[in-house]
Formats: structure tokens, sequence, C-alpha cells
């Protein structure tokens, strides 16, 4: 059993019931189901948006932050997997809006061991069992990627902090044991669809050995709130007793094919399977930086700033490159402009483009990218006044990049310089920073040159962050009390330099009470 933050799986809403056809199997009835989906914190209603947009139905944004649930038909499923602001799927075994928790621990987790046998597991499993298909096809088209087709032992190390219960057993096992609670039509479906599916295997010998090799399963709790009378290892612990208890299965606590889901934030509890073995937001990146950010949270950045065709689009800060490379990919009728003042940085980002194009090269598809890396001073950008559309950067926290105290003299001159750069009047920005009292300080002094249009409270890595939204005002760079305004130093956002940690102190101090005295 287990507690979880950030692992392969998450919760979702309820399901409806009928039979379901394999992807290639057009026999059989079609299903709907409520997938769920965690979402970084903040964007979930972007999310929602992406899912209306590709797939056409309303999605809910569950109260518990990072979370979102949509009805999807079978047939459709494989539309989830197109998804880029969705880090891991799962599709919902039951939801309970309202559940009626008791006061003793002990009476608690009897209950929770015995709704294991009372829940509609046929739709789930039967819907798990198409995804795996579906991936199984798709890794084989592109060349037999297994790392996508069953967790590997990296992926199992991952989770390995993560305590579940896990349980196993065949293909067959699973058709044949779950269905007690469905009639006779619904097994029968069932076992004609592993009929298609081994003999659709055949060829693949990983494939065709599913009738003898043993499935894992693993329960995994994710529990929230402050009313519950047991922990998250004591609800796993009995409720993965009783789905062991339920089929049959025996349990494994790291090699795991499918994760049946536990989640309970307050009174409401959703039980589910999940269909994604590892985040969807390891994507991309070949090359990781110090502070390489999550595909799903670029992407995020990248629609809030709704690129349109021929938008000239800068990273000043670009890092790895995660930002820019996710808008090449998505939203590729842009061009993109990353940057750095580190040599490493630049590094990074040119083999994580050089990765993408050789990956792209691979599968047929023109290994051509709208996008160029370049080192220079973010301070002092090489690019004409009003020449760029969109700035979306992730600026130096001030913790494993630069210093707190650097980022009162690097923020007030990167502003000017974006606001130089960006065409005024139409110029857009969407600047992620944790060191928020810094830059809500540092975009107060420039009022004639950005207006703040909206904020984003995100999670990276545990920290509390925000993406602020800036609209460039009509103001003519040069003619506005910001453009005078003198920095206190050459910045460097890198902050090699090493010096006397006292010394640095003491003009650091200096420094921003001549700050303090300039705001007031």
């Amino acid at each position: 059993m287990s507690s979880q933050e950030e692992g392969d799986a998450e919760p979702g809403s309820c399901t409806s019931a009928s039979s379901s056809s394999e992807n290639d199997a057009p026999i059989g009835d079609v299903i709907t189901v409520t997938i769920g989906a965690t979402v970084p914190t903040g964007f979930e209603q972007t999310a929602a948006e992406e899912v209306k947009e590709k797939i056409g139905v309303d999605a809910i944004i569950s109260k518990d932050r990072g979370r979102i649930y949509f009805p999807i038909t079978s047939d459709k499923l494989f539309q989830v997997h197109l998804l880029k602001s969705v880090d891991n799927l799962f599709v919902v075994v039951e939801e309970y809006h309202d559940y009626p928790f008791k006061e003793s621990k002990e009476e608690t987790l009897l209950e929770l061991q015995e709704l294991a046998s009372n829940l509609p597991w046929t739709n789930a499993l039967q819907i798990w069992k198409l995804n795996r298909t579906f991936k199984k096809k798709k890794g084989f088209r592109k060349g037999g990627n297994g790392t996508k087709v069953k967790p590997t032992s990296s992926e199992a190390t991952d989770v390995a902090s993560v305590a579940s219960l896990l349980v196993g057993c065949s293909v067959a096992d699973v058709e044949q044991q779950e269905l007690p609670p469905a009639g006779s039509a619904a097994e029968s479906q069932m076992k004609a669809e592993a009929t298609a599916n081994t003999e659709d295997s055949t060829p693949d010998t990983e494939e065709a050995e599913p009738k003898t090799k043993v499935i894992k399963f693993r329960v995994t709790c994710n529990r929230a709130g402050v009313i519950h009378s047991f922990t998250s290892n004591d609800a796993a612990r009995d409720f993965g007793g009783g789905v062991q208890e339920f089929f049959q299965w025996k349990a494994d606590m790291t090699k795991f094919d499918i994760e049946v889901l536990l989640n309970i934030h307050n009174v409401e509890v959703v039980i589910g399977i999940a269909l994604t073995e590892e985040s969807l937001h390891r994507r991309n990146i070949s090359h990781f930086g110090p502070t390489t950010l999550r595909s799903t949270l670029c992407y995020g950045m990248l629609r809030l700033c709704s690129p349109q065709a021929s938008d000239i689009i800068l990273d000043p800060m670009c890092g790895t490159g995660a930002i820019p490379l996710e808008g090449a990919i998505e939203f590729n009728k842009s061009f993109y402009i990353a940057g750095d003042n580190n040599d490493m940085a630049v590094t990074r980002t040119v083999n994580n483009i050089c990765h993408i194009q050789k990956r792209r090269a691979a599968k047929g598809s023109a290994p051509g990218m709208p996008i160029d890396t370049v080192q220079w001073d973010l301070c002092n950008l090489p690019m004409r006044t009003g020449s760029v559309d969109i700035i979306i950067t992730d600026m130096p926290f001030g913790k494993r990049m630069g210093s707190r105290k650097k980022n009162w003299d690097l923020y007030p001159s990167c502003l000017r310089e974006m606001a130089r750069v960006s065409t005024p009047g139409t110029g857009k920005a969407a600047l992620l920073t944790q060191d928020k009292k810094c830059f809500t300080k540092a975009i107060s002094r420039m009022g004639g040159l950005w207006r703040r249009l909206h904020t984003v409270w995100v999670n990276v890595g545990g920290l509390h962050a925000a993406v602020y939204l800036l609209k460039r005002t009509t103001g003519v760079f040069g003619q506005t009390p910001e453009d005078v305004y003198e920095s206190r130093g050459t910045v460097k956002a890198e902050g090699e330099e090493k010096g006397d940690e006292k010394g640095e102190e003491k003009g650091d101090e200096k420094g921003d009470k001549e700050g303090d005295k300039e705001l007031s």
C-alpha cells in the first residue's frame, strides 16, 4: 500500500456499464467511462479547454487541485494519449462524493476491505485491456519501443518510495475471475477479445506470453484531509487485501502491470485503474539540466499566450530548451528563439533539438523545426526593438540557479529588456518564478511598459510558484520613466562569480536599501 505525491497514477470519476471491444475489433458494444487525469496545478482550466478542443467533451475540474475528469467512449480511447497538458491518466471504477467514514479506525478499514468486492470492476478492466493493446500496437508501429509496453526496472525504481500492494494474474484469469458479477454475454465477449488479442500478437514473442505470464497489480493510496482516523498505508493495505481476497490474486510491490488507485480527498473517494506507467510529461527532453521544466507545464504556459501563425516567440533564459521545444512541436506555425548566457545550457538545448529531429526523421516526418538557439546576455539581447510577439521563460528562482540577492538586479533589468524587444500594444509575456516578492517589486517599476493580466499559481517540484501573464503597453520604449532606471551593476544570471561572502552580503544589503529608497 502506499501514499503518493506525484506518481504514475491518480484518481478519477465514475463509469457506466457495457462491454468493450479491442482497438481493432469492430465486434462488441462501445462503452462509456470516465477518465481522470492529473495536470500541473493551476492549469486545470487549460487542460479542460484542451480536452474540449481535441476530444469534444466537457471536463469537470476536481475540488482536489491538479485533477480533471471527462467522459469518453471506448472507440475513442486513443485520443486521451494525444493530450499534451496531462501528466497521468486513469479510468474510474467508482466514485463517492460523500463517503460515510466511520469514526473508528478499525471499522473504517474493515469497510474499505469489504468495499473491494462490491465495486463494478468489469468496465474499467476492459478499458485497461484495450489501452494495453493500443499501447502495444503503438510500440510495434514505432519499432517496438518496449518502454511504452510494460514497466521497466527504472520505472519501478521511480515509484519505489511509494509503498504499494500489488496483485497478479494472467490475462485469461482477469477475464474469468473478474466477471462473476457480469453476465455471460460480457464474459463471452471478453473471451473473444482475448482470442483476437492472442491471434494478433502471435508474431510478437512478448505478446504471445500473456497466457502463461503473470500480470501483476498494486494498490496505491493518495490521501488528503485531516478528518481521517487512518493513514494512507492503512487504507491501501486493507483495501488491497480486499482486492486480493476477491480476485485471489498475488501481491508484488515492485513489478506491476496494473495499478489500482485509491484516492481519498476529505469525504470524496475515487477508485481507479492507471492507464499510464509513467507520466506523459516525460517527452522531448533527453539532455536534462538542474531546473528542467515538465513538458506539460511548458504546454500550459504556451496555451496561456495563445500562439498564432507567424508569431515570433522568445525564451531568453531557455535552460534546456523545454519551452521552445514544446512550442515548436505543438504550435509549429510560430517561430521560436531559444537563448541563454550559459554555454552548457545552450549546448543542452542544441542536443535536445537534434534528438527530436532524429526521432522525427526516424518516423518519416520532416526533420526541420521552427526553432533556433543563440548564446547571449539576456539584459542586452541582440534583437531589434519591438520585434518579438511573445516571451515565455522560466526565470531563476534564486535557489538552484542564481540567488535571491542577484534577482533584485536581474529582474528589473531583464523585464526592461523584454519590454524593449516586445511589440508595443500586442506583445505578451508568461514568466514563471518562485521569487514572487522580488518579481512583484520589479514589475511595479515597469508600470509604463508592462501590465499584469493574470496570475496562475503552480507547484514546481514542491515549490509554490507563479506564472505571471503580462501585456506590453503601448508606451514607446525610450520615452517612459522606466527606461532611464539605472541598474546597480552588471548582472549575470548564473551567478558564477565567487567572492568574499561577507563583503557580498554587505554590498547586497546596501543595494537593497538603495532600491527601497527608489521605490518610495
